[in-house]
């Protein structure tokens, strides 16, 4: 006998899911991401306002899952050929840069009493959101340039540092760094293997050939081998102690490397990924965040809501201040530009947050702060990117790799 489960929460995201995107499209003059509209309808029909919905456990299994699938897909976007050479030094550089100033303002915040875990903090400043910066660099007729190469690279090494140092230093299941960190290697080496073999088998021309035969017939064969593949990773993660996104993040660059030569998938096979991702799992993430986010907390007192604009300069700072490492190949405007789009942030934020108030080291009020701190940066950051590049008189030299291709 089924347990008794009530779907009226589900229901209701859905019908959030479904009105915040279509009312955006009906206004087009409103340039607001989709996901901010989310969290804050979140809010709304939650506890802090109206109170209409609490998290249930249907709730969080689907929560779970988009947010998996949200960190799979951002795995899946990074590409690897392009992080080589002086864009993957530019770009490491840059996070190294970004972790030390963001260190340097967590440290100040502890001395000033607002935090307890600079640590956290530093690492949560120093991530970008490469799912959010890629669609704005495309937009913009940007993703192609020098420019959006830099940008891309930085936010793709930004993301997979900030996952890495989370699940290093703050897995709650861990005993230690060092034992964590032997388990990460551990990981990343069965992760290898398994790679290896799956590489190793696409050349089968019999696979090959029974997988071109159902991957649009009922069986959509490769959409459920990505998602074997994304539960796969995240569950031996979770079973080592780790962090269930590292395991998907991971799963997704897993899958973006072996379809490097776009052998293994056909064209369509991306756009299913991000249709059942975006289309499904992703928004109950997005919904349910705001739902949990205690607003209350953030206003009961002053010192709580202040930290909103002080945590916003520094995801300013800490993201913003390495782009000047692009001044000489992108010039002023696009050095200033990049910044802001390396300083929008906000998935990372919210998985992070939880994390932090999971563990008991992040109060509700300053986890709060911090969500709407990437809220307003991912409205006001890639705004004033497209401001800058559209007012922009220098030409943004276009990659002589990509010319000849």
């Amino acid at each position: 006998m089924m347990p008794d489960i009530s779907l009226t929460g589900v229901l209701v995201v859905a019908a959030i899911a479904f009105l915040v995107p279509l009312g955006l499209g009906l206004v087009p003059s409103l340039r607001l991401p989709s996901v901010v509209l989310e969290i804050v309808a979140g809010i709304v029909i939650g506890p802090a306002v109206f109170g209409f919905i609490e998290v249930d456990l249907p709730l969080q299994v689907l929560a779970l899952i988009g947010l998996a699938f949200l960190l799979f897909l951002a795995g899946l976007e990074i590409d690897f050929a392009r992080l080589r050479g002086g864009l993957l030094r530019s770009a490491a550089t840059g996070f190294v840069l970004s972790l030390a100033v963001a260190l340097g303002i967590a440290w100040v915040l502890k001395a000033a009493g607002f935090i307890q875990a600079p640590l956290l903090v530093a690492i949560i400043l120093s991530a970008t959101s490469l799912g959010i910066v890629i669609p704005v660099l495309t937009d913009a007729g940007q993703g192609g340039t020098t420019l959006g190469q830099l940008v891309i690279a930085g936010s793709s090494i930004a993301d997979f540092g900030a996952i890495i140092l989370l699940s290093l230093f703050f897995s709650g299941d861990s005993s230690s760094v060092g034992s964590t960190l032997l388990l990460i290697g551990g990981f990343i080496l069965l992760v290898t293997v398994i790679g290896l073999a799956l590489g190793g088998v696409e050349h089968s021309s019999r696979l090959s050939s029974a997988l071109r035969r159902l991957q649009d017939s009922s069986a959509q064969i490769r959409v459920r081998g990505a998602l074997l593949l994304l539960f796969g990773f995240a569950t031996l993660a979770q079973l080592l102690g780790l962090e269930v996104i590292l395991g998907a993040f991971i799963a997704g660059a897993v899958l973006g490397l072996l379809d490097r030569d776009k052998m293994m998938t056909h064209p369509r096979f991306r756009t299913k990924l991000e249709a059942v991702g975006f289309g499904v799992f992703i928004p109950f993430f997005f919904v349910t965040s705001g739902i949990q986010l205690d607003v209350q907390a953030l206003f009961a007192g002053g010192a709580a809501f202040a930290l909103v604009p002080v945590f916003l300069l520094a995801l300013l700072l800490a993201r913003g201040l390495p782009a000047l490492l692009y001044r000489p190949m992108v010039g002023d405007r696009g050095s200033l530009a990049a910044g802001l789009l390396q300083a929008t942030s906000l998935p990372f934020i919210v998985a992070a947050t939880g994390i932090g108030m999971e563990l008991g080291i992040l109060s509700p009020a300053t986890g709060a702060a911090m969500v709407v701190a990437g809220l307003l940066s991912v409205v006001l950051f890639p705004l004033g990117a497209l401001t800058l590049l559209r007012a922009s008189k220098e030409p943004v030299a276009t990659d002589p790799a990509r010319r000849t291709r």
